[in-house]
């Protein structure tokens, strides 16, 4: 009887510790290992690098994002530059095969996606989730520039940045707008009024410090760090696009405040004109992009989108500008092809080149080629009839996107400097 005893006991303590020691490894996964960050992937071998701050942020943002069903996409400069280094083997990735965090590890205070705002249907319910989940978020708005034309609808605010902090890291969600010359369009972040100037480093955001314009991107679906996310399917043409964003408006108030001293022309001629010239002012604008050429609005077209933001009726032509470092050799075969002769060409590459085309209605086309010299740029002109040479002297400048005529186009950014320079600090009744 003693024996039975005895082995019952032992088999009871057998058990006993083997439960012990069961329990003690399910703790050990399901508590101290997911506490700690380091879960056990179903993917083979460690996964490295996934307990980052940075990385736990940017995945509760894809799950909140994925969850209301907002069309995010990445547009970070730096990870984007890493996914590009590597681009087609991120594309092969497939979800959950990782087992190194590379890119949304890399120590950064910020990661920036943006969202085109049209494609959004809840932003409010989107906001409350967001801050459910343990996001403390901070919404910029502003004016909408868009309606800055019209005096009834000229103050309405919309939204232009949100920033989520979560522990140590935050997203910087960029707001997209949509924009009548088929492009996308960022506002200035400015903080107002008793905004926590430390609630982040915002001197360090990339986007924001002025309104940006871009390109609308195709997006494509990758696998970054086991997270589903949207990119631009052309990484490198966004991350060109990036440094040379910058965007300023139209002054429609001033405008306004011209239309009211001198009556804006509205006769058939005058409008006439105006048509004709927006024409060849945007087949210009293809067959330049064609050719990979930089141009900005010059003379008197400048003068019209910077004083009344429209092409000015008497002008009877459009003028652009082009460095002469962006000059091709094809340039006047190009506007031949597209049907556009050549009327006049004065000067030589290496000297005041200046060239003249004849657009439909006897609308013609001037473009000026700017040389650079160490304090200033300058431009030539030679008169017609007589043969006669000019020097233009201007301050140095450089380019803006700004909306004209419903395009997207440059202009000088110091652009009251540039127009100083051409026609002296009084246009106002020219």
């Amino acid at each position: 009887m003693s024996r039975i005893n005895k082995n019952v006991i032992l088999a009871l303590l057998t058990l006993t510790s083997s439960a012990f020691l069961l329990f003690q490894l399910y703790y050990y996964k399901h508590y101290i290992s997911a506490k700690n960050g380091a879960g056990v992937s179903k993917s083979k071998g460690n996964r490295i690098g996934f307990d980052s701050t940075q990385w736990r942020a940017v995945k509760k943002f894809v799950m909140l994002t994925s969850s209301q069903n907002v069309p995010v996409f990445l547009i970070d400069p730096l990870i984007l530059e890493l996914i590009n280094k590597d681009f087609e083997q991120v594309k092969n990735i497939s979800h959950g095969s990782t087992s190194e965090c590379k890119f949304f590890c890399v120590p950064r205070d910020f990661t920036a996606f943006a969202l085109r705002y049209h494609l959004w249907k809840n932003e409010e319910g989107w906001f409350r989730t967001a801050e459910n989940m343990g996001f403390q978020c901070l919404k910029v708005e502003s004016k909408d520039p868009r309606l800055d034309g019209i005096d009834s609808l000229s103050g309405t605010e919309i939204p232009l940045h949100y920033i989520c902090r979560l522990a140590n890291h935050a997203i910087h969600l960029v707001v997209f707008h949509e924009r009548s010359g088929n492009y996308l369009w960022h506002g200035h972040l400015r903080l107002k009024g008793r905004v926590d100037r430390k609630f982040v480093p915002f001197r360090k955001l990339q986007f924001g410090r002025y309104p940006g314009a871009f390109d609308r991107p195709e997006l494509q679906q990758i696998t970054v760090d086991g997270l589903e996310v949207l990119i631009p399917k052309d990484p490198v043409h966004f991350l060109e696009e990036i440094p040379h964003s910058r965007f300023i408006e139209c002054r429609y108030k001033e405008a306004r405040a011209f239309f009211q001293q001198y009556l804006d022309d509205n006769t058939v001629e005058a409008m006439a004109f105006r048509k004709s010239a927006k024409e060849l002012l945007q087949l210009a604008a293809r067959t330049l992009k064609k050719l990979g050429v930089r141009f900005w609005l010059s003379s008197g077209t400048c003068l019209g989108w910077y004083r009344q933001c429209n092409i000015i009726p008497y002008s009877k032509d459009v003028d652009l500008g082009i460095f002469i470092q962006d000059y091709k050799s094809d340039i006047i075969s190009a506007f031949q092809d597209v049907g556009l002769p050549l009327k006049h060409k004065f000067g030589k590459v290496e000297d005041s080149l200046e060239l003249s085309f004849q657009g439909k209605d006897d609308v013609k086309l001037d473009i000026f080629f700017f040389y650079e010299e160490t304090d200033h740029m300058w431009n030539g002109g030679t008169q017609a009839k007589t043969g006669k040479k000019f020097k233009y002297l201007f301050p140095k400048f450089t380019l803006c996107w700004t909306e004209f005529v419903d395009m997207k186009i440059h202009v000088p950014c110091e652009t009251i400097d540039y127009i100083e320079a051409n026609y002296g600090k009084n246009q106002q009744g020219m």
